[in-house]
């Protein structure tokens, strides 16, 4: 089990235990299917969800592992409304569209294996009334959609290879009177450099680069054995390929791995940090990584680029030079339709290629 699997699962255990007996029930049903994350998902989204039913009367359980069935049976379409409503104008954080629409799908998940799969002592639905049934499953970010959100956001042509060469040096300027930033930077330049890189010639996901091991990596080759998302098999590494310049930027990090983050022979990780006060470097988290590029993307004047706008920036050019499923299978999408994204993203491009053709 990946890095982060192992992490999930261990807080999913500690969870489940504050959940009513069919939620548990439910989560066993589902763990053969669905990964340690996704399902750690669902328990933080009942766990809103029964807080709100006690919260407003609709379940008089003192603890959300008390909320019963017969309580949920009697639910009315009022209430979901109110729950919808409640999800997007609390105070303390309200969700977007996309959110509510997946908490909404992970209560239609459990609502509808409670009555049309579990079954009591006498084979009936555990669940005699559905009300999630009645709630519409509507498609909130179609591919089109996304793409508009994109544009003007991620990294274009030029600046990719632009914004590894600010990592490696611009940055360095611009914090030339900090000297903590200043510091910091000609520490971890080169591992910084090699992750968005790395990213930026591959269109890994950041889980997937922290999740990458030594002996994933054959630069010979310009591939990594990765763990991707939506496999469920524990066991099993997809073949991603990246392109010469991240070859580069990872020998000139590999060279300097060990020594500058002494890294003990037992740690596995690719990408290490050595943090405050510790010895000897680690692997390096999810939100480290996040927080790097962001760091530098501010700097580099594209303050709404993020680890994740790096993987569309790939995909982006990517699509440029290959069709929609050679893109897919680079960015281990479930489907087309997800991919289909930076189609609309490239109709500019296209165009002006088609223009530039007909003029010569």
């Amino acid at each position: 089990m990946n890095i982060q699997k192992t992490i999930d699962r261990t807080k999913l255990d500690e969870k489940v235990p504050s959940m009513p007996w069919f939620v548990q029930q439910f989560i066993d049903y589902k763990l053969p299917d669905l990964s340690p994350s996704t399902l750690l998902e669902y328990v933080r989204d009942y766990e809103t969800f029964f807080s709100w039913l006690r919260g407003e009367g609709l379940s008089k359980a003192s603890a959300n592992s008390e909320v019963t069935l017969l309580e949920l049976e009697t639910l009315r379409m009022e209430s979901i409304t109110g729950y919808r409503l409640y999800l997007t104008t609390r105070k303390e954080g309200a969700n977007s569209r996309i959110t509510v629409s997946r908490k909404l799908s992970s209560l239609r998940s459990l609502f509808h294996y409670l009555s049309q799969i579990a079954e009591d002592e006498d084979f009936y639905p555990l669940l005699k009334r559905n009300i999630m049934a009645k709630v519409e499953n509507k498609r909130i970010h179609k591919p089109k959609d996304t793409a508009a959100k994109l544009k003007g956001k991620i990294l274009e042509d030029e600046e990719l290879l632009h914004f590894i060469g600010y990592i490696h040096e611009g940055y360095a300027k611009d914090v030339a009177n900090n000297k903590q930033a200043l510091y910091a930077h000609s520490l971890n330049k080169e591992r910084d450099a090699c992750i968005a890189s790395l990213i930026l010639n591959s269109g890994l996901r950041v889980s997937e680069v922290v999740n990458l091991n030594i002996n994933d990596l054959d630069l010979n080759n310009k591939m990594l054995q990765v763990f991707r998302k939506g496999n469920n098999d524990e066991t099993f590494k997809t073949p991603v390929y990246f392109r010469a310049q991240a070859k580069d930027d990872l020998e000139q990090y590999l060279a300097l791995r060990q020594s500058r983050y002494k890294v003990p022979k037992k740690e596995k990780a690719l990408f290490v940090a050595l943090r405050n006060g510790q010895n000897e470097g680690g692997r390096m988290t999810k939100r480290a990584i996040q927080a790097m590029i962001i760091k530098y993307a501010k700097r580099f004047g594209k303050p709404y680029l993020t680890v994740h706008k790096l993987r569309h920036s790939f995909a982006t050019d990517y699509y440029l030079q290959n069709d929609i499923y050679k893109t897919k299978e680079q960015l281990g999408h479930a489907s087309t339709e997800t991919t289909e994204v930076y189609a609309h993203l490239t109709d500019k491009t296209m165009s002006e290629a088609i223009e530039r053709r007909l003029d010569d």
